[in-house]
């Protein structure tokens, strides 16, 4: 299919800012370029702020309520960034759309990131965030037997990563995964790399700017908490809704791990967006197909979670 009218719209919007490419810059600069909150997020019923106790020192969560009467399912969300970007404030807007459509308490967790913290630092401020959650839901509104994580891009890896590290290390008992075009493998061989290696947003050299960040000189990007598809066995995680960009590097590693997921006797549902672009999901205001994206993880955590 051609690239969608609106996801050019945006390629061009972006292009006309003229902004640096980000792997140019120190991991710092990009960040604080990245980690910009929305322009007029959604109203949700309550959001607050606090900080839990994590593997390296305090982790700092944001916690989105809906409407209606506590106890709600909850949703671990780690956002993206390759790692090394992004934060609370860039991922501001889904979390919110997500609380208000799923009827979930979102839980937003501001993980260590890369170089300063590098593999595998995020993964597991991540999963002692999941497990503070599940042990402490009724301080957050939350009903921890209707717990689901979730992520888009590399928050997507460590929500695959957190759903392993949950099967192998005796829980938290997680309901749902939520897989947002996630990084699944440290590879840059497959056919969606070559495809849209560039001109689409995320490029190949980016990728390969993340990953050189996050693992450094003598990180083992083999490791199954590090390439989730690498896995060797991926039996025993939770049903997974996966999605999947047209035009997007991380398509086919996606969609190879939505197969192994298959093959391993876990539900998978979820779809590949034709015409659009990495990072649709969180862009609701200017691609409809990003908001229909939305909706239907949404649906799927309501299905599942009640």
């Amino acid at each position: 299919m051609a690239l969608d009218p609106q996801a050019q719209a945006v390629l061009e919007q972006l292009a006309a800012l003229g902004l640096p490419d980000f792997t140019t810059l120190d991991p710092e600069v990009a960040r604080q370029l990245s980690n910009v909150p929305p322009p007029s997020p959604p109203a949700v019923a309550s959001v607050s702020e606090r900080t839990i106790p994590g593997p390296a020192g305090e982790i700092p969560i944001r916690v989105y309520a809906p409407e209606g009467s506590a106890p709600f399912p909850g949703l671990v969300y780690f956002h993206g960034g390759g790692f090394v970007i992004c934060g609370l404030d860039s991922h501001d807007g889904v979390c919110r759309e997500l609380a208000n459509e799923s009827g979930c308490v979102v839980v937003s967790v501001d993980y260590r990131m890369a170089p300063e913290a590098r593999f595998p630092a995020a993964p597991e401020d991540c999963y002692a965030a999941t497990c503070w959650v599940a042990e402490n839901a009724g301080e957050v509104g939350i009903d921890a037997s209707r717990l689901a994580v979730g992520g888009d891009s590399a928050g997507g890896n460590l929500a695959a990563v957190v759903s392993l590290m949950a099967r192998d290390r005796g829980g938290p008992t997680l309901r749902h995964q939520l897989l947002v075009y996630p990084v699944t493998n440290c590879a840059f061989d497959t056919a969606s790399y070559h495809e849209n290696a560039e001109g689409y947003m995320l490029t190949r050299e980016m990728m390969k700017w993340f990953w050189g960040h996050y693992l450094g000189d003598d990180g083992d990007g083999a490791h199954a908490y590090a390439s989730p598809l690498r896995a060797e066995k991926l039996a025993g995680v939770p049903p997974a809704h996966l999605i999947t960009a047209e035009f997007d590097p991380l398509r086919d590693e996606g969609e190879a791990y939505a197969e192994r997921l298959r093959e391993a006797g876990v539900e998978v549902t979820g779809k590949r967006y034709a015409g659009v672009i990495h990072g649709f999901f969180s862009m609701t205001d200017a691609i409809d197909a990003g908001r229909a994206a939305v909706r239907d993880a949404a649906l799927q955590l309501r299905l599942v979670l009640g």
